[in-house]
């Protein structure tokens, strides 16, 4: 099968698309034919060594991937061959064939392509989680995504307006704030050109907000943070800007602020069976119309090079995928 390969930890433009064996199919195990895996910012820190992760070489990354069922490993149940399905794993999905115990293999809807599977179960699974476990978001309440137009800002958008939420959505341009618009922010911030704590005071009357949902890191995080209210909470997500911030302690403990740290995939291998419920409710939503995975472009394997440089260069308006 044909694979995108990494045998050392180096700048992703150094990887190569090969001819490798497919992974051995054992007990318990269940093999995909892959039609389309998304691309997440973690698969790129990984390849370059930055990540809190370090497979052994040689490795195929990719964390998400879609396709049909091909063959089960023995004692393996719950799944038959032509099965759509969604394949939630740390490596091997950039490739024509992945193979993942059954446990992380997830049946699809009907109505759901696999481009829209291969882009959804990273960013809606970490957003719904920081929504639901751990800012316990309420109906009514006011949520500021910061990096609104990326995969999980964009997703949050859907998410806390599903939920009952105010939806205050910044970003850096006022193109990708026209899409978390449309994705159905109620008020827009671009954090360039405007002031983002005096603007987020000015929307909420002096108030601030309840959540910050924040991926991107950086020079803004300290005014999201500052923009929050009396028991507002802080999501840490990741760090797309590059440095990671350095927030004063001291502002936790005014207006009684809690940070909040979000690592969706280890929480749900300790909780399988809350993870699990999430997924249902999302594909219900998914079903409803209220969420929508965002295609930015969809590139065939051999232009991974492509997919990958345009979440580095923040091109990215919701999700990347590669083809098969």
């Amino acid at each position: 099968m044909r694979a995108l390969i990494c045998k050392e930890f180096a700048p992703y433009d150094q990887l190569e698309v090969a001819e490798v064996e497919a992974p051995p199919l054992h007990e318990g195990f269940v093999q995909v034919d892959v039609k389309a895996a998304g691309v997440n910012f973690p698969d790129i820190l990984l390849v370059e060594g930055k990540y809190q992760a370090q497979p052994p070489f040689p490795f195929i990354p990719g964390t998400e991937c879609a396709g049909v069922v091909s063959e089960l490993g023995k004692n393996t149940s719950g799944f038959k061959p032509g099965d759509r399905v969604i394949v939630a794993t740390m490596l091997g999905g950039f490739a024509e064939q992945a193979v993942a115990p059954a446990a992380q293999v997830i049946p699809i809807p009907d109505v759901m392509s696999f481009e829209h599977a291969a882009a959804f179960t990273t960013i809606y699974g970490t957003s719904y989680h920081a929504l639901k476990q751990r800012a316990k978001l309420k109906p009514g309440e006011t949520v500021l995504v910061l990096g609104a137009a990326g995969g999980v800002g964009l997703a949050t958008v859907q998410l806390a307006k599903a939920m009952g939420a105010k939806v205050i959505a910044a970003a850096s341009s006022a193109e990708k704030l026209e899409v978390a618009k449309e994705a159905g922010a109620h008020e827009l911030i671009n954090y360039v050109s405007e002031d983002l704590k005096a603007r987020v005071r000015e929307i909420t009357g002096n108030k601030g907000v309840d959540v910050v949902y924040d991926p991107v890191g950086g020079d803004y995080s300290e005014a999201a943070l500052r923009a929050t209210g009396w028991g507002g909470r802080y999501l840490v997500i990741g760090f797309a800007a590059g440095p990671i911030p350095k927030v004063p302690l001291n502002l936790a403990l005014l207006n009684s602020r809690d940070i909040l740290g979000v690592f969706w995939g280890a929480w749900a291998g300790r909780n399988p069976r809350e993870n699990a419920q999430n997924m249902k409710e999302l594909f219900d939503l998914y079903e409803a119309g209220k969420i929508v995975p965002h295609i930015s472009a969809a590139y065939p394997l051999d232009d991974f090079r492509k997919a990958f440089a345009d979440i580095m260069e923040r091109r990215v308006k919701g999700k990347v995928i590669l083809t098969f």
